[in-house]
């Protein structure tokens, strides 16, 4: 198996994500903190709440993390049933209830049960992408709403030549193993593919900006927030993260600062109807 092919299936194995990546809401506080920095600002509860302006009845929030965008529906929409899901009985810990401890590819709700589902940020650590889209489908009424989000393949990618550079200078070679990349199997480029089985009217709403910090600080953490992937990087883990560190706080000696080019998005689409 090839070191990609590694490094996908890690990001979408089960006892990776329940029980090291998102144990706790550590590592993904680390990698949200980022965004502090980014320019333009996003609100993306906030556009959460804009898109479903016209639906009523049941949320269902599948991999909901830390619970942000539950926590905000709870306040601005308290007409809605919102419910929060996570593989992660532990990040759930301080998540707004209801909560439920769920498998994305096997909900426990019945069909056409919701009238509207988020998949944010999550569809790219299931196994088979296809498939839980599918059942996502299934818990939706026809004609009800979905919102997806991931990144761009080009999101970040000055992380990525960060991460390779210090890589690289650790194992003394030019450039080191690419580090984990979380959201290249259900990309923003790849997101309306997979979608388009099953979903009608898929609109791709872009949210780009520059991250410009001048306090290595941020970025070590949220480079270290991948270490529950740490045995897939084929590098010595926290000997590239102080490396990565030295070069950053260089860099920002040299120029006053570090820029990172952010190209995420949410997708909202709509259940087919004919289907049903």
């Amino acid at each position: 198996m090839s070191n990609t092919a590694q490094q996908d299936a890690a990001v979408a194995d089960k006892a990776i994500l329940a029980n090291s990546a998102y144990a706790d809401g550590r590592h993904l506080a680390a990698r949200q903190s980022i965004y502090r920095w980014q320019q333009p600002q996003y609100d993306l509860p906030g556009i959460v709440v804009e898109e479903l302006a016209d639906t009523s009845g049941t949320v269902l929030d599948v991999g909901c993390g830390n619970g942000k965008f539950v926590s905000r529906l709870h306040t601005d929409r308290p007409d809605l049933q919102v419910v929060g899901m996570d593989i992660s009985a532990g990040i759930l810990a301080d998540v707004e209830r209801p909560v439920l401890v769920a498998d994305a590819q096997a909900l426990p709700f019945a069909d056409d049960s919701a009238d509207a589902v988020l998949a944010l940020h999550m569809l790219y650590h299931v196994s088979d992408i296809e498939a839980t889209i599918k059942e996502l489908d299934r818990v939706l009424r026809p004609g009800g709403m979905l919102i997806a989000s991931t990144n761009s393949d080009t999101d970040k990618q000055e992380l990525d030549q960060l991460w390779a550079r210090a890589a690289g200078d650790v194992l003394g070679i030019p450039k080191g193993p690419a580090r984990v990349s979380l959201s290249s199997r259900f990309s923003l480029e790849k997101a309306p593919g997979f979608l388009g089985a099953a979903f009608n009217d898929i609109r791709v709403r872009e949210l780009p900006g520059t991250i410009e910090i001048s306090d290595p600080a941020p970025i070590v953490a949220h480079l270290g927030s991948y270490e529950a992937w740490a045995e897939q990087c084929g590098v010595p883990f926290r000997e590239t993260i102080g490396r990565a560190a030295e070069i950053v706080a260089a860099i920002i000696a040299d120029e006053g600062s570090f820029k990172i080019a952010c190209l995420g998005g949410m997708l909202v689409c709509r259940s087919k109807i004919s289907d049903r």
